[in-house]
């Protein structure tokens, strides 16, 4: 039925509707008699047009025609109500407004009953609707359908049996819900039933032949998700789950977006919250370059700069196809903003300088960066080259041309660093806490642990792996590592720019940290097999400049509280200027470590602890 069928048809029913609850009311005030007076019946046939008239245009006029009524809750039934006592009291104005003698053309009590039968009729029509929606369209259809259990009988859960219900039914056979809370054990929602709790679950799914479970669970710890997925992957049904805890705030949850569990959801963090006027003030209408832009955080970091709407993003990456892919990318998603493609080695002093000569960049997201452990063990010097002497080039960059902020993404291997590259990394940050020391422009780290998906992260290696049948290779069964997905901590990267004052190394919330063996398990049982049995897990070792446990301060560091919950600042330590100017002088010259010997050399200088695990050959 078209829009304008629709109103014209309800306006009609109202209108036969509001009829009928005037005459009611007549009826009902003198007690069912048959013969009502024959001046109220008069008043009737007078009033009868001017009050359907009335009622129809304080319908309207509150927007009632202006609703799906086959979704009528609470609050549409709360509309009705305001627009028939609207309407009565328009009636009563009418009533007195034409009394002739000093009296009323009808008695007062057959308004208040109008205006009780009004709400009964109108309101009545509605839910009758939704409920004829709901239930009698589908008396005629066969019986059955796919057996779903939700996890989870709070909000989250609701929606999904709602969605499941309103675009599903006949095809879906809702059992029940399970739910920890022993509140709502044997209680029923939206006429399924609380079954029991997680560890009913294999039972559940035995019994009544459930195909398909879907956590409906988005503000769950990530332990807690983890245990319900690892018992969810005991039975042989399908697992599916909700989006997160920020679409279902944003009121983004439809059946569509009910997907396959991923890694990801295992984490379990409350989402990231940034103060977005804050970040507004200091990329709005700015000039911002990102170094590494093609990268994974890089890329990332450009995707959320242009919702802030920059004045120019410069995308500099040395390899042209990342550069080509990204540019490609936001162009697609955001036609009008204006992009600097920049196929330029962080390497080469020269080019760097003619880069911030010729755009002047405002805010600087230094992303570029060697980061693969075991690649830079076996080639130390280019660690060096590209994570020290690169960063110094943009620094330096950036504090001749007058950029307002620099942000180094940093990593927590920088802390207590046994590997070259974790150990390049500590040195970059002290370059820039040493420039922020002289310079105009704000010098700040944030450092923060693996992001998943990453390129040579541990996620799509495993993943790889499993599509290829395996094994897993896992190098130590302890080792543990810190998470977060690449939009969280590019969001906090970005917060933590705005919070710079300089010279401070900012420290990210990574949440509990996540055994790899477990990680590599949970990988595999998301894709449908069974650890052990279909896909096995081999131990290789630790491999060289790898730790079992990462760090995020060091000994000297402590940490101080930011006003954003998820974002600490270490408390600065002591920096060896004249160390740092000698090597600042050297690195300008190009004398630069040659090999593994130099380059373990020049980083005790700034580091004296600092040794490597196992010495390379070759």
């Amino acid at each position: 039925m078209s829009k304008y069928k629709r109103i014209g048809a309800l306006i009609l029913i109202d209108a036969v509707l509001v009829n009928i609850a005037f005459y009611l009311a007549l009826i009902i005030r003198f007690d069912g008699y048959v013969e009502i007076p024959a001046q109220f019946i008069e008043s009737f046939y007078s009033l009868a047009p001017i009050f359907t008239v009335i009622a129809i245009l304080c319908f309207y006029a509150l927007g009632l025609y202006k609703r799906l009524w086959q979704y009528a809750s609470i609050g549409e039934l709360v509309v009705i109500i305001s627009a028939v006592s609207i309407a009565a009291a328009v009636k009563v104005s009418v009533t007195y407004f034409i009394m002739e003698g000093g009296r009323l053309p009808l008695p007062r009590g057959v308004i208040v009953l109008d205006w009780m039968l009004n709400v009964l009729l109108i309101g009545g029509s509605r839910l009758g609707w939704r409920l004829f929606r709901d239930y009698g369209l589908n008396l005629n259809q066969p019986k059955g359908g796919k057996p779903i259990l939700i996890v989870g009988a709070g909000d989250a859960g609701v929606l999904v049996a709602k969605e499941l219900k309103n675009h599903f039914n006949g095809q879906i056979n809702l059992v029940g819900f399970v739910d920890d809370d022993p509140a709502k054990q044997d209680l029923k929602i939206l006429g399924a039933p609380v079954l029991g709790t997680r560890h009913d679950i294999p039972d559940l799914v035995k019994r009544y032949n459930i195909q398909e479970i879907i956590l409906a669970i988005p503000s769950a710890e990530g332990k807690v998700k983890r245990e319900i997925v690892d018992i969810c992957y005991e039975t042989e049904a399908e697992v599916k789950t909700l989006p997160g805890m920020y679409d279902l705030i944003e009121g983004n949850v439809t059946v569509n977006q009910i997907r396959d569990v991923q890694v990801e959801d295992l984490l379990g963090r409350e989402p990231v919250r940034v103060d977005l006027e804050s970040i507004s003030q200091y990329l709005h209408e700015q000039v911002v370059l990102v170094t590494g832009a093609g990268g994974s955080i890089g890329s990332e970091l450009c995707r959320q700069i242009l919702k802030f709407s920059p004045k120019k993003l410069l995308l500099l990456d040395i390899c042209e196809n990342n550069v080509y892919d990204i540019e490609l990318e936001l162009k697609k998603n955001s036609p009008h903003a204006e992009l600097y493609p920049l196929v330029k080695d962080i390497r080469d002093r020269e080019a760097i300088e003619q880069v911030f000569k010729l755009y002047r960049p405002d805010v600087v997201f230094h992303a570029a960066a060697h980061k693969h452990v075991p690649l830079m063990e076996a080639n130390p010097e280019e660690a060096i080259k590209n994570n020290v002497m690169g960063t110094y080039n943009v620094a330096r960059a950036a504090d001749l041309f007058g950029a307002k902020k620099f942000v180094l993404i940093s990593t927590d291997k920088a802390v207590n660093p046994t590997s070259v590259m974790g150990a390049s990394k500590r040195v970059a940050e002290m370059v820039i806490q040493h420039f922020d020391k002289t310079s105009a422009t704000n010098f700040v780290a944030v450092r923060f642990g693996n992001v998943l998906g990453s390129r040579g992260s541990v996620v799509p290696l495993f993943k790889k792996q499993i599509a290829e049948g395996g094994p897993v290779t896992v190098t130590h069964e302890d080792m543990v590592r810190y998470f977060m997905t690449i939009p969280e901590a590019v969001q906090l990267v970005i917060q933590a720019g705005a919070m710079a004052k300089g010279g401070e190394i900012f420290i990210l919330d990574m949440g509990e940290p996540v055994k790899i063996m477990d990680l590599a398990k949970s990988l595999i049982k998301l894709s449908g097999f069974e650890p052990g049995e279909d896909i096995e897990i081999v131990i290789t070792g630790i491999r060289p400049g790898e730790k079992l446990y990462e760090e995020l301060l060091t000994d000297e560091e402590g940490v101080n509280a930011t006003t954003h919950k998820r974002i600490f600042v270490a408390k600065p330590g002591k920096l060896d200027e004249r160390l740092i100017e000698e090597i600042e002088y050297n690195l300008i010259r190009g004398n630069l470590p040659q090999n593994e010997y130099e380059t373990e050399l020049f980083l005790q200088k700034f580091i004296p602890e600092f040794r490597k695990v196992e010495k390379m050959t070759g």
